[in-house]
Order: C-alpha cells, then sequence, then structure tokens
C-alpha cells in the first residue's frame, strides 16, 4: 500500500502529471514536459522511458529550435474518443486516439425541424458506421465529445436559448450514452469551438482566450487560464443576447437589440436578399464579398463592428490575450477582422485593447467536432492509463 509521501506514491504522481501534460496537448517534447510539469529533465527522461517500455506513451523524433528532440505522445492504441457536433444545420462526428489523431470524420446536413431523438439517432448510426469503416474495438471507446448549439445546465439540459426546435429541455448527454453505452460528456459548440482552437489551431499557446462564433446564434467560448469557464449554470460567454439597441428587434430571447440581431446569419442575409436572392448563404455572402460585391462587404463590415461592440465588453471585462473568430465569417479574413479590431479601439479600455490578438480560427467548420474530442482528453482521468505500471518506483526515478 502506498502512503502519503511515500517515495512511490511520489512516483506516481510524477508519473500522472507526465502523462496528463501529454494527453492534454496532444504532444510535447520532453523539454516542454519539463517546463509544464516542473519537473526536472533527468526525472522526465526516465518517467518517459518507464512509460514508452511500458507502452503507455511514443517517443518519435522531431526538432525544436532547430535543435534535435524527443516528441512524446499517448500511444495510439492507449484508447480511443469520439466527437459528435450539431450545428443549426449539420451534424458532424469524428473518431480519434490519444494521441490527438483523427481517424475518421464524416459530416452531414441535418433537418432544423428534426427531433432530439430523430438527430440523436442520426448521430448514433453515424459513430457506429464510421467505428465499424476503421475495424475499431468498440470496446477501446474512453468517451463520447458532444457539442449542442446552447447553453447546457450541469445535469446536461439544453438550456432554452439552444438554436434547434424542439430540444430545448432535453438531455442529449443522457440520450447518447444509453444509445452508445458509454460515458457522453456535452457542452455547447462556442466552447467546444474554444477547446478544438486551444489544442489544435489559433489558440495554441494562449492562457487567455475567446472564441467567437457567429451562425445562426452568437456566443463565445471563454478560456481562463487555460481552462474553459462556463459559470456555474453553464450560461458564461453569451454575448450574443448583450443589448446593443433597446429600440432594436425582438431577440429569440425575448429582448430587444441583442448583438445576435446584428449580427447572426439569419438576420443579416435578410438585408442582401433584394440584390442576391433568398437562398443566399453565409459562405457565399463571403465569397461575393471577396471577390468585390460591394453589399456584401459593407454587411460585413457592419457585422464586424457590431461583433467589435461585444469583443471590447469582453476585454473590459475578462481582458482575453487572444480572440479568435470562427464560423463562415472568419473566411472574410481582414474584411470583418479590421471592423472588429476598430470597435474594440473605440470601445475597450486602451490598455486591454493594445495587447489583444485578433485572429481568425484555423480550423474551420471543424473546430467544434474537434473540440468535443478535446473535451473527452480534457475530462478523462490518467490512472486508467497507468495501471499496467508497478505500483513501487525503481530506485531513483522520482
Amino acid at each position: 500500500m502506498e502512503t502519503p509521501g511515500s517515495q512511490s506514491s511520489l512516483h506516481r504522481a510524477n508519473l500522472e502529471r507526465v502523462v496528463r501534460a501529454v494527453r492534454r496537448s496532444g504532444a510535447l517534447t520532453q523539454a516542454e514536459i519539463a517546463r509544464t510539469t516542473g519537473l526536472s529533465a533527468a526525472t522526465v527522461s526516465n518517467i518517459v522511458r518507464e512509460l514508452k517500455d511500458n507502452g503507455t506513451v511514443e517517443v518519435t523524433p522531431t526538432s525544436s529550435g532547430g535543435r534535435r528532440a524527443r516528441s512524446v505522445s499517448l500511444s495510439g492504441d492507449a484508447g480511443i474518443v469520439v466527437g459528435v457536433d450539431f450545428g443549426h444545420t449539420h451534424l458532424r462526428v469524428a473518431i480519434g486516439n490519444l494521441a490527438h489523431r483523427v481517424l475518421a470524420e464524416e459530416a452531414e446536413p441535418l433537418d432544423t425541424d428534426a427531433s432530439a431523438t430523430q438527430g440523436l439517432e442520426r448521430a448514433e448510426h453515424l459513430v457506429k458506421t464510421l467505428i465499424a469503416a476503421t475495424g475499431i474495438d468498440p470496446g477501446k471507446i474512453i468517451g463520447v465529445g458532444l457539442g449542442v448549439p446552447g447553453p447546457i445546465d450541469e445535469s446536461g439540459v439544453l438550456g432554452s436559448t439552444a438554436i434547434l426546435p424542439g430540444w430545448a429541455g432535453t438531455n442529449p448527454r443522457d440520450e447518447l450514452a444509453t444509445r452508445l453505452d458509454v460515458p457522453v460528456h456535452v457542452d455547447n459548440d462556442a466552447n467546444l469551438g474554444a477547446l478544438g482552437e486551444l489544442v489544435w489551431g489559433a489558440g495554441r499557446g494562449a492562457a487567455d482566450l475567446a472564441y467567437i462564433k457567429v451562425a445562426s446564434g452568437v456566443g463565445a467560448g471563454l478560456v481562463i487560464n487555460g481552462q474553459i469557464y462556463r459559470g456555474p449554470g453553464g450560461t458564461a460567454g453569451e454575448i450574443g443576447h448583450i443589448t446593443l439597441d433597446e429600440s432594436g428587434p425582438v431577440c429569440r430571447c425575448g429582448n430587444r437589440g441583442c448583438l445576435e440581431t446584428f449580427t447572426a446569419h439569419r438576420y443579416v442575409l435578410p438585408l442582401l436578399h433584394s440584390a442576391h436572392g433568398p437562398d443566399l448563404t453565409a459562405p457565399r455572402m463571403v465569397r461575393l464579398a471577396r471577390d468585390g460585391d460591394a453589399g456584401c462587404r459593407r454587411v460585413i463590415a457592419d457585422v464586424g463592428r457590431h461583433i467589435g461592440s461585444g469583443v471590447a465588453s469582453l476585454c473590459n471585462l475578462l481582458n482575453p490575450s487572444r480572440v479568435v473568430l470562427g464560423g463562415d465569417l472568419a473566411e472574410a479574413g481582414e474584411l470583418v477582422l479590421a471592423p472588429i479590431r476598430e470597435s474594440v479601439g473605440r470601445y475597450a479600455i486602451p490598455s486591454a485593447a493594445r495587447q489583444l490578438e485578433v485572429v481568425p480560427g484555423a480550423l474551420g467548420g471543424r473546430a467544434e467536432v474537434l473540440g468535443a474530442l478535446a473535451l473527452v482528453l480534457s475530462e478523462m482521468g490518467d490512472s486508467s492509463l497507468l495501471d499496467g505500471l508497478p505500483a513501487a518506483d525503481a530506485p531513483g526515478r522520482h
């Protein structure tokens, strides 16, 4: 039996620190592991050797700062995670391993009027189809990350401001867990977009950031000290319901003039119907703007200025170092980013605005489903990955 403070318990704690650092980042050099965990280089070297011999991690040659290094990642055979992302009009599923490699991914359209039961049936079918196609043993699935477009409370119930009609008040986490017979972790799509960009994309290296997603609704995923901040009721980051104009359009939340009513696709696209028809989509609007269409450029610039007002409020309250713009609008590049920065410069505290970096997302429409994979990786424990290791440590490994 290990006793607190014993050599074996200290060694076990160090093993878990190394595994946790690698699990969250996907791959780290040994020097990066040492900096992340605070362990000495010699201790990290010994632990990595032990984990490699046990089959828990893989070590591959790489370079860092022009020098040869060794990249450490969890073994591809250590387990499988699944990501499921429900959008307003799409369903996307990805299968990955603990080394942060995506093994399979597929998306399909989703009827906006589909019930939660119908949507989850589609998700169950798509997950099982991808698992079968890749030949993965279903018994290796550690968990599923589920993204939905709306606030989630602690019990897993979807809030009343969800974008998908008919889903409010349902518990998609529990129903999908029953269908797949594996643990399911659920979060809103903006939080998962933030996680995806933090781990794989434009948020890498930032300890404090906000991921802004503008689609059928508007939300923000907030990262504080490297962790998603959800708030006690799961509604942190609902910047789409910041009031810009008390006499403005009525929002679906019941208030008037919310940021969402000036930026979300459902409000913005009709402004261009007279010129481009009722079938105009957000991606096409962005393409037209990049090709020089004056009307589309004006609408996107206006949207950027309104988003910037919301971002300025975030700067004044939380002082993030980076804002990542996701969704279709990110493809507009400087056509939308420059107006965002302009509003931030006008409305944010100067010291907060000066150090803020506003960048487009790097993952596009994949951010949320990759964030769903990252959610499972962040929520799983480390003990199961170390079960094959002996309880007592070898001399000098502490």
